[in-house]
């Protein structure tokens, strides 16, 4: 899989797995309280792990519990700063257009993220925030880390939602 990369890229891509799996975890702990599985964490400059959230919009009564809102207000309080720079986020599937937004203007580093979403995704599938060159800040984005895992998560919640 690796063989065209680099040892440094390659120690680069097992990085982002490794988080990636943190994500993937928060994610089922969502899909166990019958929220859409979906994880977030947050990790700064030093490579440690500062926030870790999953989908509790039900649980809250909250349209805005996602992940990525709720790690991020963590992470913000941790530090007592709103912007996240030099910060990276880990979310299992692509962020929604209110995610993605929030992101930005917490000035994130970068997103990683496993699944596309086609339907509500703003970093890359409907919209693509990132490269807005109207707004001041460009988040990098690393898509399709652990991909099939974080779709399969997805499809397997609401194929046993819908049999339900």
């Amino acid at each position: 899989m690796h063989k065209s990369l680099n040892s440094k890229a390659v120690a680069k891509m097992n990085e982002h797995e490794t988080y990636m799996e943190l994500a993937i975890n928060e994610a089922k702990k969502a899909g166990q309280n019958c929220e859409v599985p979906i994880g977030a964490i947050i990790v700064d400059e030093k490579g440690e792990v500062l926030s870790t959230a999953h989908n509790s919009t039900i649980s809250l009564c909250d349209p805005c519990a996602h992940a990525e809102i709720l790690v991020l207000r963590n992470a913000c309080s941790k530090i007592g700063n709103y912007r996240l720079l030099d910060m990276i986020i880990y979310v299992t599937v692509e962020p929604c257009i209110m995610c993605m937004g929030a992101i930005i203007h917490a000035r994130l580093k970068k997103l990683v993220f496993g699944a596309y979403d086609p339907k509500w995704g703003a970093a890359g599938s409907l919209y693509n925030f990132a490269e807005d060159k109207r707004l001041n800040h460009k988040t990098e984005i690393i898509p399709g880390i652990y991909e099939k895992e974080c779709k399969a998560l997805m499809q397997d919640f609401f194929k046993e939602k819908r049999t339900r």
